[in-house]
């Protein structure tokens, strides 16, 4: 029977946000719910958020979509996980994988690891995933089995699942052009019913109470709706324009709030594909690499304190060489924090709009499905009562709280500090709760019991990985471990070896795989590739 919630929604803005909260509702309610997405012709998508994180599955899972599909439409590629370089010091890698830790007699092997692994990699000697990330590897066989073989989709599911049934670390996430998904997605919404109207927003109305009453636009006058939703970007159009939200800045515990992106060709078709997004420390931030099919995805994520938008581009294409000569730069200037209530009356703001903590850890595209997600589990009633609102704002901010505290870490837990910028960057102001964590984490690694309390996406394992991954902050093991038998777990470490050298000699390449899902495939293994 049909519900007596709000039947009209109005989102404000097109993007990746927009677009992918028009399907989610669509998806979630059909024809229950009147969908209308405003958005410009003269704003385009900024494109930082093209690598995203593996609970991304489950919005592709609750929309249907499948792979095949999908994926050659975006010039999408696979992610495993980080590769982070130069973190430490000058030439040192480690990877974050998408991989849960595995457990000896009751410790996870990282514990082992630390009272004496078997090579001073803790990230090849406990994990597989890396394995797969240095030689190139596809994490699906080319009949497209996974290479987990536990984990193959639609083994007896026959629900869709959002982030809060995630009871499996799932090994892959995406990485995909931000554009071409938007574009995608806008065929997928307006074919279930999601009205697309291209103009501009010259005005929001609102009612005696503070209220949106109308949108007004520039050719199709005044739209009406019950629901707003602010998908404007960093504008923030509706929330902060219209609704005077204040913004509450991460900037004292963040360094970093610029960026500058290059599209770059891809050289060759047998160019470097790894199944990872690399975060490459500079002189005053980072640099991401994003491989897509066809092209890389790369920009320079920098502190305007430390560096100025002529010296960043510089720095990035000297990074990237010869293919970013003709590449246009787009430089962005970001704001870093979250809005004190992302719902206010009846708007609700997503994606830049809500919050951004930039893009390292690639958090950006999870926001949104975070916020879409918890907005359909809160969908208001008629009644638009107060406690649903205030239940949906915690949620949101705490996850974003929760994301900032994982990346101050990784400042603060560099080893790096051979100038102002990584030296300032240890003394910014820590999270309430971080220290008391780091000073725990010194003497028993985190575990569930340890890290941020509520929902952020991160289990403790990413804690660990980055632990030991940045070496700035000094760890030992359980006293226990150092006094166990240890053969069990160098069996495990044997094994994992082992595990990793046969998936690498059986696996296709990134390249080839994806090539068979566009029908043309070249054959190589994918550790040979040239």
């Amino acid at each position: 029977m049909p519900g007596d919630g709000v039947r009209r929604v109005v989102i404000a803005g097109g993007g990746t946000a927009g677009w992918m909260t028009a399907s989610y509702l669509k998806a979630a309610f059909g024809e229950r719910v009147d969908v209308t997405l405003v958005e410009s012709a003269k704003v385009g998508t900024i494109g930082v958020g093209e690598a995203t994180f593996s609970t991304v599955r489950h919005f592709f899972d609750y929309l249907g979509l499948v792979e095949s599909e999908w994926m050659p439409e975006c010039n999408a590629t696979y992610k495993l996980g980080i590769r982070f370089e130069n973190w430490r010091e000058a030439g040192h890698h480690f990877y974050h994988p998408f991989e849960r830790l595995r457990v000896v007699d009751g410790f996870p092997l990282t514990d082992w690891w630390l009272a004496g692994g078997p090579s001073s990699r803790f990230d090849a000697d406990c994990f597989v995933i890396p394995a797969l990330c240095e030689a190139l590897s596809s994490p699906r066989h080319l009949d497209g089995r996974l290479f987990e073989s536990d984990l193959i989709e639609g083994s007896g599911r026959v629900y869709r699942t959002t982030l809060a049934e995630q009871t499996t670390q799932f090994p892959y996430a995406y990485h995909l052009d931000a554009a071409l998904l938007a574009e995608y997605l806008t065929r997928y919404a307006t074919r279930r019913g999601a009205r697309r109207v291209v103009d501009d927003i010259t005005n929001v109305s609102l009612d005696q109470r503070g209220w949106i009453e109308h949108i007004d636009t520039r050719e199709h006058g005044p739209i009406t709706g019950d629901l707003f939703i602010d998908c404007t970007g960093f504008r923030g159009l509706l929330i902060n324009g219209a609704m005077d939200m204040p913004f509450e800045s991460y900037q004292d515990s963040l360094p970093n709030d610029r960026a500058v992106a290059l599209r770059v060709p891809a050289a060759g078709r047998h160019s470097d594909m790894r199944p990872c997004t690399t975060a490459t420390a500079q002189e005053a931030g980072w640099i991401w690499t994003i491989p897509l099919f066809g092209r890389n995805g790369t920009g320079y994520v920098y502190a305007g304190d430390y560096c100025t938008p002529d010296q960043a581009e510089k720095t990035l294409r000297e990074f990237v060489g010869p293919a970013a000569d003709d590449a246009e730069a787009n430089h962005i200037r970001m704001r870093i924090g979250r809005n004190r209530e992302s719902w206010y009356h009846n708007c609700v703001a997503i994606g830049l709009a809500s919050g951004f903590v930039e893009p390292l850890e690639s958090t950006g595209i999870f926001f949104i499905q975070h916020a879409i997600e918890q907005l359909v589990k809160h969908f208001p009633g008629a009644d638009w009562d107060p406690a649903v609102r205030r239940s949906y704002n915690n949620t949101v901010a705490r996850c974003m709280d929760g994301v900032r505290e994982f990346l101050v870490l990784h400042y603060k837990g560099a080893k790096r500090a051979d100038n102002d910028y990584w030296r300032d960057a240890k003394t910014r102001v820590i999270p309430d709760g971080l220290a008391e964590r780091l000073e725990q984490w010194q003497t028993k690694l985190p575990d569930t019991e340890s890290v941020f309390p509520y929902y952020h996406g991160f289990e403790p394992y990413s804690y660990v990985c980055m632990l030991l991954g940045l070496g700035g902050i000094p760890v030992r093991p359980p006293q226990a471990v150092r006094q166990m038998p240890e053969r069990r777990t160098l069996d495990e470490f044997a094994f994992i070896r082992r595990q990793g050298a046969e998936l690498v000699a059986s696996l296709p390449s990134q390249r080839d795989y994806l090539a068979s899902l566009r029908g043309s495939v070249d054959l190589h293994p994918a550790g040979s590739v040239p």
